[in-house]
């Protein structure tokens, strides 16, 4: 298992985004039913236990819209909810216009990330995607958030214990730890 830094690109836009509010982040996986809005009602609560709401917008999508409309996945709610999170997110196909509507752009894993960089409508555009795993300090051998779908239980909580490290990580970075 090995422990990652974060690098120069991700520092870069993160610098960029300090001083910014509203904040905008958009989080993507595949369907958008599991690795996404949890990551998107994780650091919703890490903002919210901030007071920092106002200053933050944080959506998901995913690069797949086969599941629009459907909540997440019921094993990610059960296991979110166990831990304090109330995943209420209707699924959701990235738009064009995410582009322009967020400043950071996070991708769970590769496939997404290539994804995210076909649709991006410009080069400024895909200068905002950033890998999730970027924000993620703890040891793993994983080099991207996996998708848990096919997974047990093992799988949806290792993505919880990924996502609540990077979303802290994100927030901290954003923010010099405080709101």
């Amino acid at each position: 298992m090995q422990k990652r830094d974060v690098t120069f690109e991700s520092l870069n836009i993160v610098k960029l985004l300090k001083d910014k509010k509203p904040k905008r982040v958009l989080f993507v996986c595949l369907g958008n039913i599991c690795r996404s809005p949890a990551a998107q009602g994780v650091l919703q609560h890490i903002v919210d236990t901030h007071g920092a709401s106002s200053d933050w917008e944080i959506d998901s999508a995913g690069t797949y819209g086969g599941h629009a409309g459907d909540l997440p996945d019921r094993r990610m709610r059960v296991h979110a909810q166990r831990r304090g999170y109330d995943l209420t997110h209707r699924s959701r196909r990235v738009r064009e216009s995410d582009f322009d509507d967020f400043d950071l752009i996070i991708a769970m894993d590769k496939s997404n990330e290539r994804n995210l960089h076909d649709m991006a409508p410009s080069v400024e555009a895909e200068a905002k995607i950033v890998p999730m795993i970027e924000f993620v300090n703890i040891s793993t051998r994983y080099d991207h958030v996996p998708d848990p779908y096919y997974e047990g239980a093992e799988g949806f909580e290792l993505v919880l214990d990924l996502l609540e490290n990077g979303c802290a990580n994100l927030y901290d970075m954003l923010t010099d730890g405080k709101n």
